[in-house]
């Protein structure tokens, strides 16, 4: 074996290792969906919304357009690899409960949504707070360490956090009556 392929070898098994930390891959997944808000923000200034004339109005259109789609990106990514167990799981549950498909993806789509915007209200907030102490840079590289931690937790916790099970109500046995 060279050295080469070995130390390959290595570096691919501790990607193996590192993508076992449920963080790990919430941050991979999260770098993934800053490309795509990149790419999407970039396409729709400059092509798909160019008919747009003001820059600004157009700037407003095509940044929504990008955090949607990164959003929902980074959510499809989550449920399907970051927290693939429990989202089998809770399908296991939510058929005894007989909850359709859609209603579960919905509802946890809508927390994941409400998690983002809270961690990004944190950022800006706390960037904005840090940055009369510090520098604006390194405050808001603490900001997004911050946010990104609630955000992994908010997510981890409340939108694919562990469901305890229900029991079904208990119908009274009349026939003894």
């Amino acid at each position: 074996m060279t050295p080469i392929s070995s130390w390959s070898e290595r570096a691919f098994q501790l990607i193996e290792w590192l993508k076992t930390f449920r963080y790990i891959k919430f941050g991979l997944v999260g770098a993934s969906g800053t490309v795509v808000n990149m790419v999407v923000l970039f396409v729709a200034q400059e092509h798909l919304f160019a008919a747009i004339a003001n820059p600004r109005q157009r700037l407003y259109a095509s940044l929504a357009l990008a955090i949607s789609v990164a959003t929902v990106n980074n959510f499809t990514w989550n449920r399907l690899w970051t927290w693939a167990d429990r989202v089998q799981a809770a399908h296991a549950h939510h058929t005894e409960l007989a909850h359709t498909r859609f209603s579960v993806i919905s509802g946890q789509l809508g927390r994941y949504a409400l998690a983002s915007w809270l961690g990004i209200g944190l950022q800006y907030g706390l960037t904005l707070w840090l940055a009369h102490s510090l520098h604006y840079l390194v405050a808001n590289v603490l900001a997004i360490v911050v946010a990104s931690v609630s955000n992994f937790l908010a997510n981890d916790h409340w939108t694919f956090g562990h469901r305890k099970p229900q029991k079904p109500a208990a119908h009274p046995d009349n026939s003894g009556l």
